[in-house]
């Protein structure tokens, strides 16, 4: 007999996914996931599969944070629909920005800065930040983005490690900030 809601529910089958992170690591313990699913799991092709897709995981939450703490979403007082998914809409694009620049820092760092940025926000970048190495003539998209992370207080140090999501927020906010003040 079952009890409470399991009446009203199917019985669900799920499949266990146990993943051992292969090689030896130094400074830390190697990676051991257990994973449920409901999803079919009939081969290891479809285990490494849902492994991958909940490998996403990790980035959905961070573009989430971003948009809960950086943009503040949550503290908006819009009273109509229509206006919260503009302003949601907005947010996204926001988040995603800053979420993207920050992962390129670290997956392409030498990458031209107009990857990213236009070629005035570059420029507007040289005038606004002075480089802490004027011999150095590098400039990269990790060149520029640790400008905009520097005007949101990262003081990029030789140990530093490379700037996170907050950092870059508060830059960039600070940056488009200037750049409209420019414009204008």
């Amino acid at each position: 007999m079952r009890r409470g809601k399991q009446s009203r529910y199917p019985a669900l089958t799920l499949t266990v996914i146990h993943a051992d992170e292969r090689g030896a690591t130094k400074n830390r313990k190697k990676i051991e996931w257990k994973l449920l699913t409901d999803l079919p799991v009939q081969s290891r092709g479809d285990a490494i599969e849902k492994l991958e897709w909940y490998s996403l995981r990790w980035k959905i939450e961070v573009f989430h944070k971003i948009f809960k703490s950086g943009c503040r979403a949550e503290d908006s007082q819009l009273r109509t629909a229509q206006r919260l998914t503009n302003l949601i809409s907005v947010f996204c694009i926001v988040s995603w920005r800053i979420f993207w620049m920050t992962m390129l820092n670290r997956s392409a760092p030498n990458a031209s800065p107009e990857f990213a940025l236009t070629k005035a926000e570059i420029q507007l970048l040289d005038r606004l930040v002075k480089d802490k190495n004027p011999v150095s003539k590098r400039r990269t998209l990790s060149h520029y983005l640790i400008k905009i992370a520097r005007l949101g207080g990262y003081l990029a140090r030789a140990n530093d490690p490379p700037p996170g999501n907050l950092i870059t927020w508060r830059g960039l906010s600070r940056f488009i900030d200037i750049a409209t003040g420019a414009k204008l």
